[in-house]
């Protein structure tokens, strides 16, 4: 079972997500993505890990190749967040930018054989309707082409809108 849990920031995905491992009893991962950038990053990586706190959630942090994570077949994982996974494989180190698209589904697609259920927290960032330097305007369309690919394969789509889960696919909560 695959989860796509979208929406636009600080509007509860991260809590909806977690709620769909209340019932599961398996291993559990915690695929974290956000790499520890300034003040702001580190105090959003600390807020989920209180969050995270006492649930049985084994936390690997993995920036980029998510193809590579090893996990227990039939484990749970929450993925965390595929934006961010985004951002750190298409602007590279050297300078450079790629179209990350592919990779990182590849990745997902390989997680979501191994697991019994996969939740992915995904972000909205195409809405402002702004236009915006080519390399944000590249990493916008990446994440249009990567959330539409990820909505065709998931089991159920949920839009986070001011903390509540709108179903956009599969099963109501």
């Amino acid at each position: 079972m695959m989860i796509l849990i979208t929406g636009g920031s600080k509007c509860g995905r991260s809590q909806l997500a977690e709620k769909f491992f209340d019932g599961f009893y398996g291993k559990k991962y915690y695929i974290a993505t956000m790499q520890p950038f300034g003040s702001e990053a580190l105090a959003a990586i600390e807020r989920h890990r209180a969050m995270r706190d006492g649930k049985g959630f084994e936390t690997i942090e993995r920036y980029t190749d998510i193809s590579g994570v090893e996990i227990q077949n039939g484990s749970g994982v929450l993925l965390e967040c595929a934006a961010n996974l985004c951002a750190n494989e298409m602007f590279l180190p050297d300078g450079s930018i790629s179209d990350p698209t592919g990779k990182i589904f590849d990745g997902i697609k390989i997680i979501a054989e191994k697991t019994a259920l996969l939740v992915v927290v995904t972000s909205d960032v195409s809405r402002d309707g702004e236009s915006y330097e080519p390399s944000t305007m590249g990493y916008i369309g990446a994440m249009g082409r990567l959330n539409a690919l990820l909505a065709r394969l998931a089991d159920s789509v949920f839009e986070c809108v001011y903390g509540i889960p709108v179903c956009l696919k599969g099963e109501a909560l």
